[in-house]
């Protein structure tokens, strides 16, 4: 990832910084709403699904638990396994963001995983570090782009291919680990995403994907945390 410019106002960098992935997201909208659509959702409560909740894999699993007629305590509890990573992302962006009152409440709400990834990527290189400008820009970038591709989505799905049958599926994990690398910058960090790697793919042979995501981030923070200790000590 390259710096962002220090001539844009900081809510402008985050917002332009999560433009190279659009590439990855837009599709992805448009397979979340003919998802939606086939689950017999109408257009309205598809695009409010997105406007309001606004997590590309909790909108999926809701989705199809809708067309399968799941209750809602199984719907609720399927998007809370997948989102609780957000906790994770929550407490590593309190160490750097300085955030209260309403700004905590607003943070919360659009944080995604592409906003928090290109965020920390780039916060050694903003002046005086990350701020909440640069991470709302980031972060409404994102809701833009899925909110107006939800809409393409409901509006001409049928005549649009599946994302995975034309391989866009393989952009995000390009992407993310395009923001993995850069942060890489010595011994530990690799040993601990190498580690948090080898758990994650150990986990998913046994559990869903919702807790593999939860346990390897737990995981992979725990041994973080105690590798830095002991070599503070």
């Amino acid at each position: 990832m390259s710096a962002p410019s220090s001539s844009r106002s900081p809510f402008l960098a985050g917002f332009l910084a999560l433009t190279p992935l659009y590439l990855g997201i837009a599709p992805f909208a448009v397979a979340y709403a003919v998802t939606a659509r086939a689950a017999h959702l109408s257009l309205l409560e598809t695009q409010f699904m997105s406007l309001s909740v606004f997590a590309g894999a909790s909108q999926f699993a809701a989705a199809g638990l809708f067309g399968k007629s799941a209750g809602a305590l199984a719907i609720v509890f399927t998007t809370f396994l997948l989102n609780v990573r957000h906790v994770l992302y929550g407490l590593s962006l309190a160490q750097q963001v300085p955030l209260s009152g309403w700004r905590r409440v607003v943070a919360a709400q659009f944080l995604t995983d592409e906003a928090y990834g290109v965020s920390i990527a780039a916060a050694p290189h903003l002046p005086g570090g990350l701020n909440f400008a640069f991470l709302l820009g980031a972060e409404l970038s994102l809701y833009a782009v899925w909110n107006v591709f939800t809409l393409v989505g409901s509006l001409a799905g049928a005549v649009i291919p599946d994302p995975q049958a034309v391989g866009a599926d393989v952009i995000f994990p390009l992407a993310f680990l395009g923001l993995l690398v850069p942060l890489l910058r010595g011994r530990l960090e690799l040993l601990v995403a190498v580690c948090s790697g080898l758990l994650a793919w150990g986990v998913s042979r046994l559990f869903p994907g919702g807790l593999t995501v939860l346990i390897a981030g737990v995981g992979g923070a725990l041994l973080g945390a105690a590798l830095s200790t002991r070599r503070a000590a």
